[in-house]
């Protein structure tokens, strides 16, 4: 049975709804209608319901963070302090991802219980198929700043809280994330909220400028604002362009501001701004153009744009190499490809790769995180839509993910985590080769390459009815299963990799101590390759010489277990794999550690143990 209050809420939802179209007013915003319309017509969502959002589980809620895991550290500095801002106040303040899962959270411990009674925990989902009219999920649909007021939500167990929110937009000019303030006591008063979602809006802003510079460390940057006290501290305007002047990211008050003045968004940096007019020498100081009425400062390249040269292929490991070669013949045949491996195991990066080794090097490659996309959304971003095709629809329509790709290659990431009712949709598009955008009435022709990754085993997924088998079947052209880093034999080539990467990133040279290379060779790694390049930057930001040591590792690696450490097989084999590596090597140490993916002091090491005499110089103690 309902409750007194929830009852009354139900009654109050059904009855705005019903008179809607009679009222000279309405209770509340017309946004709020329409996602109540959606929850109850779409969703089949009861507005009495008071049981509280769904969590995920601490394995989902990883992956969830992992995702975004570089844009986590940046937000989180911004995050608590705007919740030092709002913590007297009894707020809360909560970061979530495209899927509305909350993945930072922020709330004073004396009213933490409170708010995990109200259901506001990290974790909580907050999608409008979920949860009904809230303020996360009206920003994932509507990408603009919101407040949801107590009433205003569309379920009864949120009816106390009020949620003011805003968008984050990634420098590519997709939503990467939502900030939301909360509090689960209030004013019945909605202006009663103002303040707070200015605040919310400006924070959204901080971390976005924050994540474009951090993104951007490798472009020409403009800052720029109307005024120039703000031109450092918080810049209105941001442009970034590479050494050949086109524009690689701007920010969406640079990108409104572009389309403002010129119709579109440009290519290039010369279209929007006379070269003339800055000053290339990067002097770091303040400009102003009269064109604009802005002032701006220039940045120079922190960094030069490092491209890694191809390698051998005797340091690529051998079972990789030889994965990537026949996927190449295979992708050349027109034929999809299906590619499994951990999480974290480098699937994107073998597919991108992939794509640039095949005959569609030059068309577009576009990556598709299926698992990333909220539900009520994935279909939209994936097929397009016509122009006013649904409610909040762009009035002029856009161009799904699938036809982007039209001529090059389609990567499904995650494709195990796709409803079952767009995989309909994917499977008919695949047959036909053609797609028809939501609301349109003609479809069209496309010629796309797929490649499809998943950290899930779809065999098994189609056992338990989560995945169309023919689906499958026709994604499945060839499947490839990457190893994970533990197994893998260039772990060496890797470090070394990552390192030089990060030394062009900071400008300073790092080497790592035969201690700690050591460890980072005989760890288990269950983070694969994210985890190893996540420790390596970790190492050398709290290195104080730039060299890093078995100290410098996080203290996963440092406390490592004996079972998390795996060794060469010991006995006789071993000592003839020392031996064969040796002699192909002509007995230089430093050559065969490197191609066994060990270090030279374990070579030494083994050497010593096994009784192998070096040829002119005896045993391994005349080594050192």
């Amino acid at each position: 049975m309902l409750s007194g209050y929830s009852k009354v809420h139900e009654d109050h939802v059904s009855r705005v709804l019903r008179t809607a179209s009679n009222s000279a007013s309405l209770p509340v915003p017309g946004m709020i209608l329409e996602s109540w319309r959606r929850a109850i017509e779409h969703y089949n969502l009861d507005p009495g319901a008071l049981h509280g959002p769904r969590i995920m589980d601490a394995h989902h809620l990883k992956e969830h963070r992992q995702r975004v895991e570089s844009f986590l550290s940046i937000a989180s500095d911004e995050i608590s302090r705007l919740h030092t801002k709002v913590r007297d106040a009894d707020y809360c303040v909560m970061l979530t991802d495209i899927q509305g899962c909350t993945i930072d959270y922020r709330v004073d411990d004396l009213i933490r219980r409170d708010y995990r009674r109200a259901g506001v925990d990290l974790g909580t989902c907050w999608s409008e198929g979920q949860e009904g009219t809230c303020g996360v999920s009206e920003v994932l649909l509507h990408q603009v700043p919101v407040t949801v007021h107590k009433r205003d939500h569309f379920r009864a167990a949120f009816i106390d809280l009020t949620c003011s929110a805003a968008p984050v937009f990634a420098p590519d000019g997709q939503l990467i994330a939502v900030l939301d303030v909360s509090a689960v006591k209030s004013p019945d008063d909605r202006r009663s909220q103002q303040l707070i979602r200015h605040m919310v809006i400006q924070s959204a802003r901080d971390i976005e400028n924050a994540y474009f510079m951090h993104n951007t460390q490798d472009c020409w940057r403009l800052r720029a604002h109307p005024m120039q006290g703000y031109v450092d501290s918080q810049p209105e305007l941001l442009f970034a362009w590479n050494n050949d002047g086109v524009l690689t990211a701007i920010n969406p008050a640079g990108r409104r501001y572009l389309i403002k003045r010129l119709g579109h968004i440009p290519q290039h940096f010369r279209e929007a701004f006379n070269a003339d007019s800055l000053r290339t020498n990067t002097d770091y100081s303040h400009h102003f153009l009269p064109d604009h009425q802005l002032y701006v400062r220039l940045d120079s390249p922190l960094k030069r744009a490092y491209v890694q040269a191809a390698r051998p292929v005797a340091e690529v490991d051998a079972q990789l190499g030889n994965a990537l070669q026949k996927a190449v013949l295979v992708k050349n045949r027109d034929l999809p490809v299906l590619i499994h491996g951990e999480t974290g195991s480098g699937k994107e990066h073998f597919a991108q790769t992939l794509h640039r080794a095949s005959a569609r090097s030059e068309q577009p490659f576009i990556a598709v995180n299926c698992a990333a996309i909220p539900d009520s959304l994935i279909e939209s971003e994936l097929f397009g839509y016509a122009p006013g095709a649904f409610t909040g629809a762009s009035s002029k329509g856009k161009q799904g993910l699938i036809k982007q790709a039209n001529g090059g290659t389609l990567f499904l990431d995650e494709i195990g985590d796709m409803p079952l009712s767009l995989q309909t949709r994917l499977l008919r598009v695949l047959s036909e080769g053609e797609v028809a955008p939501l609301g349109a009435t003609r479809a069209e022709k496309i010629d796309v390459q797929v490649i499809c990754a998943s950290h899930k085993d779809i065999e098994t997924l189609v056992k338990e009815g989560l995945f169309r088998e023919d689906l499958y079947f026709r994604l499945s052209g060839a499947r490839f299963d990457l190893p994970p880093l533990r197994d893998r034999s260039d772990k060496l080539n890797l470090i070394n990799g990552f390192l030089e990467n990060e030394s062009q990133r900071v400008q300073v040279s790092l080497q790592v101590s035969e201690d700690a290379l050591e460890r980072l060779l005989t760890y288990s790694w269950p983070g694969n390759i994210r985890q190893l390049h996540h420790t390596l930057r970790y190492a050398s930001a709290v290195s104080h010489d730039g060299i890093l040591r078995i100290e410098d590792l996080p203290n996963a690696l440092q406390n490592a277990e004996a079972s998390k450490l795996f060794e060469l097989p010991s006995g006789p084999p071993e000592r003839q794999v020392l031996i064969d590596a040796l002699v192909r090597n002509r007995w230089k140490p430093v050559l065969a550690a490197r191609e066994m993916g060990i270090s030279r002091a374990t070579l030494y090491r083994k050497v010593k143990q096994h009784g192998i005499n070096m040829p002119g110089k005896g045993s391994y103690d005349h080594l050192s």
